[in-house]
């Protein structure tokens, strides 16, 4: 098995925990937050996906799905275009109150964005630096795993705060 391949597995896992986070589920639970600073599904799903969509850009050199594909104008979001929700306030997460087919719709076009570009990675191009802010620079490698470790992180939170949401009857 390739790299690459390896990479867009761990992908699709993702995708196919966000669809079960996700699934069925109403606005009222997707913006329900056990206390007045906690994320919500909706933020979560939102972030984690902006995160990708935005580190799988710059690494490649391409534009936003967010932005080239029109989902920041169907969010309609209060804030900037380039927001991935990293810093936010608790005022900002409670503005991502948008449903599942939403939140699915960006998900999967990112997923389908991340996969087509993944499917072009060799094992050499994972040494390429992509970003030298850092020290030691950051290369595609280390930035596809850092994404894939984040998103899960935030997939697992966001099925959490749903299972808490449906405990309280949302």
């Amino acid at each position: 098995m390739a790299s690459s391949e390896v990479l867009i597995d761990a992908i699709d896992r993702i995708q196919q925990v966000v669809h079960r986070a996700i699934k069925g589920a109403s606005t009222e639970l997707l913006t329900y937050r056990p206390d007045a600073d906690a994320n919500s599904v909706a933020w979560l799903i939102w972030h984690l996906t902006r995160v990708q969509d935005d580190h799988v850009a710059d690494a490649f050199g391409t534009q936003q799905v967010w932005t080239s594909g029109g989902w920041a104008n169907r969010f309609a979001l209060p804030f900037d275009d380039a927001a991935t929700g990293y810093g936010q306030s608790s005022d900002d997460v409670a503005a991502v109150g948008v449903g599942a087919d939403l939140l699915g719709g960006y998900h999967d076009a990112v997923h389908d964005r991340t996969v087509e570009l993944l499917k072009t990675v060799t094992d050499d191009d994972l040494a390429r630096v992509v970003d030298e802010s850092w020290n030691p620079p950051v290369t595609l490698g280390v930035r596809l795993v850092s994404l894939i470790a984040d998103d899960l992180q935030h997939v697992g939170q966001a099925s959490y705060v749903r299972g808490l949401a449906e405990r309280a009857g949302r």
